[in-house]
């Protein structure tokens, strides 16, 4: 029998659909969940965007930072004081970076293309896809955790059992990673469904998830015999160490927030106008997860009255309502942990599915969308071990704290290069553009200016994550791996307008412009033609804005 060779329309079966008249470099550049998202599918409004922020807050994830603060030593106002300036200037950074994805209608794979090159930003790309693959698995965990919690308040038995093999009894049991599957299982729906379709998840999760953590709090609060006791818990920490403490506080928050201040295009490119998502994202952000955070703190100071020790997982505090509680205790503890384990699957497709979903489609646009890289980003996140970044609080703040040295960086460049070097101004057709004609082609696709500015922005705090993770290092190397998020930005920031100004980059404009408002339905193929509703960058200068662009 003749063998039948692997032929071209077999690997057409596996393609996505794209546009016609597409050359094959920009196969690798263009798919349908690429291009500027058109107005039928810009259906975001200023409530859809405060709904979403609501919903992302009430997550376990939130909680934990928050108590992590109180276990490291503070108190409960000065970890709330953290929080609120946490949390404010990482809303600043987001709506910073979002614009660009509402004024544009593209995705974070595409804006990073103006500024790190048309394949300069497959790395970027790559490194934000396997962080947020990383955090869907430790998210993914903790609903699984959440599920655990439930089985346990029907059977009590349901721990009993250790896991064998290779994984450490300590840290896991056979329940637990049961549970962790059946989350993880009950997530792959919510992956099939489109971006612009999923604001419904989190109106749902928005109206069922707070109650549920506000009965908590209360909850704990009767317990530990009202909030006498647990506004008069004093920091536990004095001096420098304090000092240090508060501000490794407001970075944990940032760092929370490393993959959404870069990822933010992704949702704001939806926005219906630009302003939709602006200010409900800036008093959002910071509102939501300040009175998230603060459940969380009370939750986690009332443990140390009720149990004689501070727990920063919230969870392990409702397993131990389970241990000493009637059917009725045990029936509210199955209510909210149902209610964490919805706000934890909502917040892993926001913050992580749709996140690395986007990134694989820019590596592999031809034959990955959104909704496949959803799935690819599932399966790695089953197949690592999420449990050992969560075995203390310290390994979590630290991971965090890693998240940010390598994202920062990133967003240092693409601010710089939108607001400062090209001052609004995007050739939209030109980052489909695989011609060494192309104005973001520059150096064999790669802009140099911003590879150097992004590894100056790791390397100064790069010593410090050596010693946080038990290395020997200079004590000043410590301080500012400790304010990594705004040294990586400021750094990457001002290394980049430097190399820029000393050798220009083109397509850029000599005064603020942006075009984004005539974009409606666009044709990248080198052999389209120009119509009336054109987008292509230089018919929009030369029949809208005059001269006003100096490319």
């Amino acid at each position: 029998m003749r063998r039948i060779p692997w032929t071209r329309p077999r690997l057409e079966m596996l393609a996505v659909q794209t546009q016609p008249g597409l050359s094959a470099a920009q196969l690798m550049l263009v798919n349908h969940d690429l291009t500027p998202v058109e107005k039928e599918r810009r259906q975001w409004g200023s409530w859809n965007f405060v709904g979403f922020w609501i919903a992302d807050s009430f997550n376990i994830n939130t909680w934990m930072i928050a108590s992590s603060m109180i276990s490291g030593g503070l108190s409960w106002w000065q970890a709330w004081l953290c929080v609120w300036i946490g949390y404010a200037t990482a809303a600043a950074f987001v709506v910073l970076i979002g614009r660009i994805g509402a004024v544009y209608h593209i995705g974070f794979p595409v804006t990073n293309r103006a500024s790190f090159g048309i394949w300069g930003s497959l790395w970027p790309v790559f490194n934000r896809a396997a962080m947020a693959c990383i955090w869907y698995g430790v998210q993914a965990y903790i609903g699984g955790h959440c599920v655990y919690i439930m089985i346990r308040a029907i059977w009590k038995s349901w721990d009993r059992e250790k896991m064998p093999g290779p994984f450490d009894p300590e840290a896991s049991s056979v329940p637990e990673y049961v549970s962790f599957f059946l989350f993880w299982l009950g997530s792959l729906p919510a992956i099939w469904f489109p971006v612009h379709k999923i604001r419904h998840l989190f109106t749902v999760k928005a109206f069922f998830v707070p109650p549920a953590a506000i009965g908590f709090m209360v909850w704990c609060i009767v317990r530990a015999g009202g909030v006498g006791q647990i506004i008069k818990q004093p920091n536990t920490i004095h001096g420098s160490d304090l000092a240090w403490e508060f501000v490794k506080g407001i970075m944990s928050s940032i760092g929370n927030f490393a993959t959404l201040i870069v990822n933010d295009c992704d949702f704001a490119r939806f926005a219906r106008r630009p302003k939709d998502a602006l200010w409900s994202q800036l008093i959002a952000i910071p509102t939501c997860f300040a009175v998230t955070s603060f459940i969380g703190i009370i939750v986690s100071s009332s443990s140390t009255a009720i149990f004689g020790h501070a727990i920063w997982d919230p969870l392990d505090i409702l397993a131990k309502f389970i241990d000493d509680g009637s059917s009725a205790e045990r029936f509210g503890v199955f209510v909210i942990a149902l209610a964490f384990s919805l706000a934890q699957l909502a917040a892993n497709i926001a913050a992580n599915s749709v996140s690395a979903g986007s990134d694989l489609t820019a590596l592999l646009p031809r034959f990955v969308n959104i909704r496949r890289g959803g799935y690819i980003c599932a399966a790695i996140g089953f197949a690592m071990c999420p449990y050992n970044l969560l075995t203390s609080s310290s390994n979590f703040t630290t991971y965090l704290s890693a998240y940010s040295v390598f994202l920062s960086s990133i967003a240092g460049v693409m601010a710089t290069d939108y607001y400062i070097v090209r001052k609004g101004y995007l050739d939209v057709r030109g980052l489909y553009d695989a011609r060494s004609s192309g104005p973001y082609y520059y150096t064999m696709g790669i802009n140099w200016r911003a590879y150097a500015a992004y590894i100056s922005g790791i390397l100064v705090t790069i010593v410090g994550f050596a010693g946080a993770v038990g290395q020997s290092v200079p004590i000043g190397a410590v301080y500012l791996y400790n304010v990594n998020f705004f040294c990586g930005f400021i750094i990457a920031s001002i290394m980049y307008w430097a190399l820029c100004t000393i050798w220009p980059i083109p397509a850029v404009s000599t005064c603020w412009m942006e075009v984004g408002d005539v974009l409606d339905d666009i044709d990248v193929a080198y052999d389209a033609k120009l119509g009336d509703n054109c987008n292509d960058a230089t018919s929009t200068r030369e029949g809208k804005l005059g001269d006003r662009a100096d490319v």
